[in-house]
């Protein structure tokens, strides 16, 4: 979780993983709008450039503070809830893991999460952070107003249109990375407070591929973890269920489940694969035959997330749902042959279709996969090839993970493009909400940064 003494302490700054790091030239952590609108009029004045920084969960460079950085760890909380609308209006600071006590004592939960929750609710919806079901989108779907200061300093406020192909400043706020802004308070449809029930079962490839859709379709949600080179998967799956709090015994296994398996035995094959590479293959097939058949219930926001013990560095695509059979089949076959170093599984989920300009899933019912590496092991040649292989089905990218797309890339695969940066460039004039990697991405200026 986020510390902001150890933010505020240390002159370095890096992302989760320790890949991305920057020494900017000032940490600012305003206690108020007011305090960060001055701030960025100050920035436009001195020609610095700002990025808040969150909870430096992202994988990609999207965040990288370079001359001031910014955290919103005093801007939290719920500003206002109005019941009958069933919307709740949050400062852009809070973190995932409080929101869910927070809407809990109003009667209301978020309609989806991921299974991470130290994001900031700004830093997630920038981002384009997401959960599985195909009836489902993303955090950022569950916004209906922002409010955000661009980059001169003007507070702006924006309410999503009932039409999205007649609201093209929803389309871009939609996922923007802070490039128009940032975030201060942020309007959420919620629904009533619900529970859930998370179960688990381990399949053979064919098993789990001739079933997928059905199982897609039969449940909210839905997901995989392939384990490369062994034609195994679990499945999970989880249900609604009436409201009710997990048990204290269910904490405490998942207390073990972080200490023990993630943070131990997990970690350790982990070691002994980034030290004796040849044998990738021996613990990925260990991994698979030791999945657990679990149940987990609870609160909505309680069995969502689980805990990440392991440090890893991970690259993310979406494809169209009706080219995934053939996709994860080459996949799967491929990684048969040769585990290209990763021993974690490939995770697979369904996402519904957005209108963002910067969507991933450009209007179309989408799977997303998650390819990682253990933190250590050289990422590059494997994130390499998934992004050839990605390639093949115009696969596009989460933007808070590794990207390796070119600009022209990027163009190709967003249509819509133009009409995005032609808005930051309305709300951000001045270019102070961009940073190297951002710059390079969309404005086809030359970096270093790899990520």
């Amino acid at each position: 979780m986020f510390s902001l003494s150890e933010w505020q302490g240390n002159t370095q700054w890096q992302n989760w993983t320790g890949y991305v790091t920057a020494t900017p030239e000032q940490k600012l952590a305003p206690d108020s709008i007011e305090t960060l609108q001055a701030i960025v009029k100050t920035a436009v004045q001195e020609n610095k450039r700002v990025r808040v920084t969150g909870a430096a969960h992202s994988f990609s460079g999207c965040a990288r503070p370079e001359e001031i950085a910014v955290t919103l760890h005093h801007l939290r909380g719920i500003d206002t809830v109005d019941k009958s609308a069933k919307e709740v209006t949050v400062f852009a600071g809070t973190y995932l893991h409080e929101i869910g006590d927070m809407l809990r004592e109003h009667g209301f939960a978020l309609k989806n999460m991921g299974d991470i929750q130290n994001q900031t609710i700004a830093g997630s919806i920038s981002t384009g952070t997401h959960g599985t079901g195909i009836t489902l989108g993303s955090v950022s779907s569950q916004v209906v107003a922002w409010e955000w200061v661009d980059g001169t300093g003007t507070l702006r406020s924006h309410r999503r249109a009932d039409d999205a192909t007649d609201d093209d400043l929803a389309n871009a706020l939609h996922i923007s990375m802070g490039m128009l802004g940032i975030f201060t308070r942020l309007t959420l449809k919620v629904v009533d407070l619900y529970g859930l029930r998370e179960e688990s079962s381990v399949y053979s490839f064919d098993e789990g591929l001739a079933q997928f859709h059905q199982s897609t379709q039969a449940h909210r949600h839905m997901e995989w973890f392939l384990f490369p080179g062994t034609n195994k998967l679990q499945q999970k799956t989880l249900t609604m269920i009436p409201p009710q709090p997990m048990s204290g015994w269910q904490k405490f296994k998942d207390g073990i489940e972080s200490k023990v398996v993630l943070n131990g035995a997990f970690y350790l094959m982990s070691e002994f694969a980034r030290k004796n590479p040849k044998y990738t293959r021996q613990i990925s097939q260990l991994s698979a035959n030791n999945i657990p058949n679990t149940i987990r219930e609870g609160y909505s926001y309680e069995v969502f997330p689980k805990p990440r013990g392991v440090v890893f560095n991970e690259s993310e695509y979406f494809i169209k749902l009706s080219n995934f059979e053939r996709c994860i089949t080459e996949i799967n076959d491929a990684l048969l042959e040769d585990t290209k170093g990763s021993h974690f599984p490939i995770e697979v989920r369904s996402h519904k279709a957005e209108r963002g300009f910067l969507s991933p899933t450009q209007g179309q019912d989408s799977i997303a996969l998650s390819f990682h590496v253990y933190k250590g092991i050289d990422s590059d040649p494997f994130f390499n090839w998934v992004k050839t292989t990605m390639a093949k089905w115009q696969g596009r990218p989460h933007w808070g993970k590794v990207n390796k797309l070119s600009r022209d890339e990027i163009v190709a695969l967003y249509p819509d493009l133009p009409k995005f940066l032609a808005l930051r460039e309305r709300y951000d004039p001045h270019n102070i909400f961009m940073n190297t990697w951002l710059n390079e991405k969309f404005l086809g200026k030359v970096a270093s940064d790899k990520t």
